[in-house]
């Protein structure tokens, strides 16, 4: 019986692939902001899977609409059409700009990023693509190549298609940086693995103005600040701009793995058969994805996100502890940049039962589910102030 974490670990160990750093957790129920571990143990999770449970874990309208999906049909690929699929279709107009009507669903937030350099070489025919130091944006071949850390691109750099990456938050280098040959420069509104660093207004203004001047897209990655996250559906809408081309991924269906690329109709479509996903949009992920944004709209989640992601940030910054350089973030994804390296900090929050989750090497990110209360974070902040004063 696998009820030990000392069995889970022996057979884990024995056969992963090694790709993954590992925390001595293992984890086997979740409810709402809750988790536990084989031996019953609750954790609060100021990670939610790495931003996907946007509704916590095991929502009962996300658990109900896969049920009911599963006992009718799981699959259908996109050579024929579905009732899922175009429903979601049309959910994700209605919370999206109403340029913005053109999807391309797949499995992951990575696989958005690489469907949405392809949408921007086929719809321009264009080459170039500009992207941000400390950027992040997945680890396939071609979303690697626009993520800034060395140590995911460079022991694949000679696989990788050449990209310009320019500082963030610099419309100097960035106007110099985007020409007559560039398909696309990408950019997060607020950089989640790269240190939570929310851009300037003025940023995205500006960027969306050059790209209108050399005829380049802009395309916003939203894998992990869309659907609520920042306090606003998209975080670029912070900013009062709009994208040529936005990346999906993560919270979308409540858990269920599934990603998107969303743009501007008047673009055009993609030639038929220029990409594809077996799995992409399929009936199962779909029915998930509706019954997650559903709640996110109809609980005014962003909303909630908004309010209680400013009163975390106030909370934090009022502790004034001299182990902080600065707390900053926007909604829900907020991070507290350490004078030393988070890792310590991670196992310490861990042991008071607080799963969080590191943005570099020396800030701490808490990256709650939406649903979460002031009570909840009351807990969070008490484990912050006790593990960082000492």
């Amino acid at each position: 019986m696998l009820n030990t974490l000392e069995n889970i670990t022996i057979i884990e160990d024995a056969h992963t692939s090694g790709a993954y750093p590992k925390r001595p957790l293992a984890l086997v129920r979740g409810e709402g902001c809750t988790v536990w571990d084989e031996a019953g143990n609750d954790y609060l999770d100021a990670t939610s899977g790495q931003g996907v449970a946007l509704l916590g874990h095991a929502h009962p309208n996300v658990v109900r609409a896969i049920t009911e999906q599963a006992m009718t049909l799981v699959t259908c690929p996109e050579i024929f059409y579905n009732d899922r699929r175009a429903e979601l279709y049309a959910l994700l107009t209605e919370i999206l700009p109403d340029e913005i009507n053109r999807f391309f669903l797949c499995n992951s937030g990575a696989e958005a990023m690489e469907g949405a350099l392809k949408a921007a070489r086929l719809l321009t025919d264009r080459s170039g693509i500009v992207a941000t130091k400390r950027g992040f944006h997945g680890r396939t071949l071609g979303a690697l190549s626009l993520t800034w850390n060395k140590k995911y691109r460079e022991p694949f750099a000679e696989w990788q298609p050449e990209v310009n990456h320019i500082s963030y938050d610099n419309l100097e280098q960035a106007a110099e940086a985007i020409t007559e040959e560039t398909a696309a420069i990408v950019v997060e509104a607020v950089q989640g693995e790269g240190g939570v660093y929310p851009s300037d207004t003025e940023y995205l203004q500006g960027l969306r103005q050059i790209c209108d001047e050399k005829g380049a897209l802009l395309i916003v990655d939203e894998i992990q600040t869309g659907f609520g996250r920042t306090g606003k559906w998209f975080a670029f809408q912070h900013s009062d701009i709009l994208p040529d081309i936005i990346t999906l991924g993560k919270g979308i269906a409540g858990g269920v793995p599934m990603g998107a690329v969303a743009w501007k109709g008047s673009l055009g479509q993609l030639p038929g058969g220029s990409h594809g996903s077996t799995f992409g949009g399929n009936p199962l992920a779909c029915a998930a994805s509706i019954a997650a944004i559903s709640t996110l709209r109809d609980e005014n989640l962003p909303e909630h996100s908004a309010k209680t992601g400013a009163w975390l940030v106030e909370q934090l910054q009022a502790l004034e502890l001299n182990a902080v350089r600065e707390v900053r973030g926007r909604g829900l994804i907020v991070g507290l940049e350490l004078r030393g390296r988070v890792t310590p900090a991670l196992k310490a929050l861990q042991e008071k039962g607080i799963l969080a989750l590191p943005a570099g090497k020396n800030v701490l990110r808490l990256l709650p589910p939406l649903i979460i209360t002031e009570d909840e974070l009351t807990w969070v902040i008490e484990a912050v102030r006790d593990v960082l004063s000492n």
